[in-house]
């Protein structure tokens, strides 16, 4: 005797909220219970190198010129009438920095607006004193 008319199968229903909440909790306590050690199985023995002493750095002598016309030497004012005299200031100003064997090394500072005689006037004093290692100084970066 079949007293369910109608009615068909029902279903299963499964809750997965036990199910969550068990799987958090072992997951929970993975986490607590692995230890995280850092990798030292790793050894390695460097190698030695046997370098020279580094080479002393040069003398640097410094002059600066501005767009109005004044020039220094490792920041000290000079005044001059010519060219020869800017090598006289250039030759005492190497001489100062206690340079007796080695010859410096010119770097030129010139403003964006000094004027091109300017600069090359500094090179030729270089050239006047004796100096035949000459750089010039540059922004880099595009600076305004």
């Amino acid at each position: 005797m079949n007293f369910r008319k109608g009615k068909g199968r029902e279903d299963p229903e499964i809750n997965l909220i036990p199910f969550i909440d068990v799987l958090l909790v072992i997951l929970i306590f993975l986490m607590v219970s692995t230890t995280y050690s850092k990798f030292t199985e790793l050894q390695i023995t460097l190698p030695t190198a046997e370098a020279q002493k580094p080479e002393e750095k040069p003398f640097e002598l410094n002059v600066t010129v501005d767009a109005k016309g004044n020039y220094t030497i490792n920041g000290d004012p000079v005044s001059f009438r010519d060219v020869a005299g800017l090598a006289q200031a250039m030759r005492g100003a190497a001489e100062k920095g206690g340079l007796k064997d080695k010859e410096p090394v010119v770097i030129v500072n010139a403003d964006q607006f000094a004027m091109h005689q300017m600069v090359v006037n500094v090179m030729e004093a270089a050239r006047v004193a004796g100096f035949e290692k000459l750089t010039f100084a540059a922004q880099t970066g595009g600076g305004k």
